[in-house]
């Protein structure tokens, strides 16, 4: 397992938890973060043992967005050698990394399901939106403050958040910049749970297990076809559910999930 200073990566089963650990700057995105979380996500991605993801954040906070200054000395062309520092070389390398690692570029195979506390605002409610379920304790922050400061929320919110949840509401929270509890933001459909403070790990560690008991083919398909087939009609839609759902009836793990089930007992899944 990977991890940096700033992203700590731990397997609890079969689930991979990346927790977000710079608690002294309320887990704001640093360099060393960034990387870590590209580096969690490919770890999934690559691993067919890890069934699901948990994100959380360490010290009692989720994220309080991007440090626009650590960012901004990761960009290739700034003048500056990249040379002794192996973050700011793996942002040369690959511009494109802080996007994907920011989930805005990149969608995990496995479910990702992040678990909130204390302020999730600015980039952490856009990181929040490349995440697939949403476990939130009762004092956590929401909110997306770039206009107050006369800038665009460019990881992804002017295009998701009015695909994630009903568009007036999305529009509220992108042009007022105003701060949204955790009981609002489960009210409009930004988060699916809402639980007492510091139990947000323990209830995302519990849907990941739900998770984990299913057959990992059949998890994968129906999360890769639940964001395919969003900006398509109804019938291409439904097209491309039988395209990507019928294959699964000849596997294996269908077999044994139907056969476990005739003899009352968990099934045994092979990815298979």
């Amino acid at each position: 397992m990977g991890g940096t200073e700033h992203l700590t990566v731990e397997r609890a089963g079969a689930t991979l938890v990346l927790t977000l650990n710079r608690p002294e700057a309320r887990n704001a995105l640093s360099l060393p973060m960034l990387v870590g979380l590209h580096d969690g996500w490919a770890e999934a991605d690559e691993d067919d043992a890890i069934r699901s993801i948990v994100l959380t954040g360490a010290g009692g906070a989720f994220c309080s967005g991007m440090d626009l200054k650590a960012l901004a000395a990761a960009r290739p062309g700034d003048g500056r050698p990249a040379a002794g520092d192996p973050y700011r070389e793996r942002f040369a390398a690959d511009p494109d990394l802080h996007w994907k690692a920011m989930l805005r570029h990149h969608r995990p195979r496995k479910p990702v399901i992040a678990a909130v506390e204390g302020p999730c605002v600015a980039g952490g409610t856009e990181l929040l939106q490349g995440t697939d379920l949403r476990v939130a304790g009762e004092s956590a922050v929401f909110g997306l403050f770039e206009v107050r400061r006369g800038l665009f929320p460019v990881g992804g919110s002017t295009v998701r958040l009015t695909r994630q949840i009903p568009r007036t509401h999305a529009l509220e929270m992108l042009l007022t910049g105003r701060p949204y509890t955790a009981r609002e933001a489960e009210r409009i459909g930004l988060v699916g749970h809402v639980v007492p403070d510091g139990t947000a790990l323990d209830r995302a560690l519990e849907t990941a297990e739900l998770v984990n008991a299913n057959g990992p083919l059949a998890v994968e398909a129906v999360k890769a076809c639940a964001y395919d087939t969003a900006g398509l009609t109804e019938a291409e839609g439904l097209a491309l559910e039988l395209e990507r759902g019928m294959p699964l009836f000849r596997t294996a793990d269908a077999q044994e999930g139907t056969r476990a089930f005739a003899e009352k007992r968990p099934p045994v899944f092979r990815r298979a």
